[in-house]
């Protein structure tokens, strides 16, 4: 038996998908353990080119069984409009091989609501939300008045919490957003409507993983975002509303279990960020828009340009110790081609003082990079399966970043399908 956990070391949006769909060749099992429909991990395999949100990157394996745990929030209507777009395109998706946890919470169209009304609220001082509700659901969670996707089997029960989450929200949107009351009758239409659907796949996980624990079964465990969009340890409060890190994963999936995993730590061969917040190594010139366009830096749920920034040894150092990695996949080296300079951000300068730990958000706004720089290479390296038949200036970049993040790379992506790695 194995368990392995593939995490994002920095802001998200590392390439986490097309790792766990080259991993999950080898497991019975991918468990998502957090976050919702805000989640948007690429795939690119024999299929097609798929971004997936609720559904686990192991469905294109017809022996892997995809499960979303109870850490989890889930947007009904959206999980059955992937399912659909997904078997639409020949991926086959039924009980088989998907299950949904019973206490994972219900993502409601009013935590959506919610969401656009206080980026609306909030104008320059937005947090960047992708408005999808994750912030609000998790809120209502830990108010204990989330509703989890169980309560679908319960249909008195159901109705009964709908009235009781929204006798606390309709006070609140008429007096902080000045916005109508929302027909509780209609989300539990709502709700029913998309549940029934979803029925077959709603099982409890803490049992499911118990028999495979038994049957000494492969396990492979899909975090969302990284480190630093964290909730505890993130860039406070620039962060997603969940908690990212291989540390939640036993919780957030109902994976109980003695075995110690495999931590692979995903991270990009330079930086990339989604959202508000600092970002002290991003670039903000024509050479940013050029990498954007050539490494295709738009973000897969919501569309937006991603930030571009150096490589930042600092926030990936961190990023690696808060994810506890035992080893590192370095993606998209490829798109470094052609760059004649390479800069790689080895300490901050915050008020005088240079640092190499990673600080809170109170200082990190105030921080400068500090760079070293490297000259880069010009051959096109998408078809090199071997570390060694690398150029000189790009092994030894590979080698720098894994002698500053202090853990050992192992795989590298130098293009977007699924055997475009080098293995070290």
């Amino acid at each position: 038996m194995s368990i392995r956990m593939v995490v994002g070391v920095n802001w998200g949006d590392e390439g986490k998908g097309r790792m766990v769909d080259y991993f999950a060749r080898d497991v019975d099992y991918v468990v998502r353990y957090q976050g919702g429909n805000n989640a948007g991990h690429t795939v690119v395999n024999e299929y097609g080119k798929f971004r997936l949100h609720l559904i686990p990157s192991g469905i294109f394996y017809d022996n892997v069984i995809n499960i979303l745990g109870p850490g989890t929030v889930i947007n009904l209507e959206a999980l059955l409009g992937e399912i659909n777009e997904l078997r639409s395109r020949g991926i086959s998706i039924s009980e088989k091989n998907y299950r949904i946890s019973n206490r994972a919470i219900i993502c409601f169209p009013f935590h959506q609501l919610q969401d656009e009304y206080e980026e609306y609220r909030l104008g320059s001082k937005m947090f960047g939300s992708t408005k999808l509700g994750i912030a609000p659901v998790y809120s209502d969670k830990y108010l204990k008045y989330g509703i989890q996707i169980g309560a679908i089997f319960h249909q008195a029960y159901l109705k009964d919490q709908i009235e009781r989450c929204l006798s606390l929200k309709t006070p609140f949107f008429e007096a902080v957003y000045n916005k109508p009351r929302i027909d509780a009758g209609k989300m539990f239409e709502w709700a029913i409507n998309y549940g029934e659907k979803l029925k077959p796949y709603i099982v409890d996980t803490i049992s499911l993983f118990r028999e495979a624990t038994k049957l000494r079964k492969n396990i492979l465990m899909e975090a969302q975002l990284g480190s630093l969009r964290d909730i505890h340890y993130g860039v406070y409060p620039y962060t997603s509303s969940s908690c990212s890190l291989s540390a939640f994963a036993p919780i957030g999936s109902g994976c109980f279990s003695r075995i110690i995993p495999t931590v692979t730590g995903v991270m990009k061969a330079f930086s990339t960020c989604i959202g508000e917040g600092p970002f002290t190594t991003e670039m903000k010139s024509e050479i940013a828009d050029k990498l954007r366009e050539i490494a295709h830096e738009y973000g897969a749920a919501t569309g937006r340009p991603r930030r571009i920034g150096h490589f930042d040894a600092v926030a990936s150092r961190y990023g690696v110790i808060t994810q506890n990695a035992t080893e590192v996949a370095l993606t998209k080296l490829d798109s470094l081609s052609g760059q004649k300079i390479l800069k790689i951000c080895t300490q901050y300068l915050i008020d005088s003082f240079k640092t190499t730990v990673f600080p809170i958000t109170a200082e990190l706004i105030k921080a400068k990079p500090i760079y070293i720089e490297m000259p880069g290479w010009e051959d096109d390296i998408s078809t090199i399966r071997d570390f060694n038949k690398l150029p000189s200036n790009a092994k030894a970049y590979v080698e720098t970043i894994e002698k500053l993040i202090e853990c050992p790379i192992r795989y590298i992506s130098v293009g977007p399908n699924r055997e475009a790695i080098i293995l070290r």
